[in-house]
């Protein structure tokens, strides 16, 4: 019986695989930029993929407009890196906190990056963000029998996820 049971627990090891996507916060000026990246061995099905800003320390909105919350420089959403596995982007409009990202997967070590302006509403300097601002900020993935999240410590989020 127990070579049996060890057999089956070597079988479900060997079929499951687990990946880190790593999403990664840098300012910049007059852009910063988001980095979603599959930093495991196995693809990453179709999903959306979301940045949500509403629980960071410092308050933080996307800047997109000369008009409404943000302050001084905006800058729209531009994809930068992996265009080609986005299928669609949620609408940004000024003061939004939250983005959502569809793409068609994410093979091991593929990177998807886009360049924003995000702004502070609670600190002294309201056109930089920094570490700290960002805690609590979360990124995260959602497929058809996945969902897992993590929140930013410092500039990154380290989503865990179990591939099949």
């Amino acid at each position: 019986m127990k070579p049996y049971l060890f057999a089956t627990a070597a079988l479900f090891c060997a079929t499951t695989a687990a990946a880190d996507l790593i999403v990664t916060f840098d300012e910049g000026a007059p852009k910063d930029r988001f980095t979603f990246q599959n930093t495991g061995t196995c693809s990453l099905p179709a999903a959306t993929l979301r940045i949500d800003l509403k629980n960071s320390a410092g308050g933080l909105v996307f800047d997109v407009t000369d008009q409404g919350a943000g302050v001084e420089v905006f800058q729209p959403f531009e994809l930068t890196s992996g265009i080609g596995a986005v299928t669609k982007t949620s609408p940004v409009t000024d003061g939004d906190t939250q983005l959502a990202i569809d793409i068609t997967g994410l093979q091991p070590n593929q990177k998807l990056a886009f360049t924003i302006d995000v702004d502070d509403t609670l600190g002294q300097r309201e056109i930089t963000v920094n570490d700290a601002e960002i805690s609590g900020a979360e990124g995260s993935i959602t497929a058809q029998n996945l969902r897992s999240s993590a929140s930013f410590s410092g500039d990154t989020a380290v989503i865990s996820v179990t591939c099949s």
